[in-house]
């Protein structure tokens, strides 16, 4: 068990709990195109990230597409939460790994069927874990992960989603 992923969990549930009012937290991230199709990402103090694209995207392969880092905040998310939810239910985790597979069909990006969407169709993943836990342990641990997963949430449910658009400094109607 993880003492401090488990000290760090009980005191932000603590401290939400005691303020319901304020447990409302924003993560704010700024991107901007750099050249071609390569861009990058920065987030919190953190060095700027790259994303790029294959050279069959037009991209230098410089870093992950954004749809290659969706699945990977699905995965990663969920092993947070496993180490969480492992550290404040006492169950010890020895291994946790997600692979996840994004289907996309490529009509829908490249604009060549309107009724194809650009996203993924699909989205699925395997997780396995090791540990000297129960399988009535492991079950309980999952849905404990599956029901709280930020990211997965996010793509399971329909949500708002709003965008503006700026020109040379002024606002744009659309």
């Amino acid at each position: 068990m993880n003492r401090k992923v488990k000290e760090a969990f009980e005191g932000l549930r603590s401290k939400v709990s005691g303020n319901p009012a304020g447990s409302e937290a924003v993560f704010t991230v700024r991107t901007r195109l750099v050249s071609d199709v390569t861009c990058e990402a920065q987030i919190r103090k953190f060095p700027s990230m790259v994303i790029d694209e294959p050279p069959s995207m037009g991209g230098a392969d410089a870093g992950p597409n954004p749809v290659e880092l969706m699945a990977a905040a699905l995965g990663t998310c969920q092993e947070i939460m496993y180490a969480c939810f492992a550290a404040i239910m006492g169950i010890e985790l020895e291994r946790v790994e997600v692979q996840v597979k994004g289907y996309l069909d490529m009509k829908g990006i490249l604009a060549l069927d309107e009724k194809t969407p650009a996203g993924f169709s699909e989205i699925r993943f395997e997780t396995r874990i090791n540990s000297p836990a129960s399988q009535k342990e492991i079950k309980e641990l999952i849905g404990k992960v599956e029901a709280h997963c930020p990211v997965l949430d996010t793509l399971a449910r329909p949500i708002p989603v709003q965008g503006k658009a700026w020109l040379n400094g002024r606002k744009l109607r659309l």
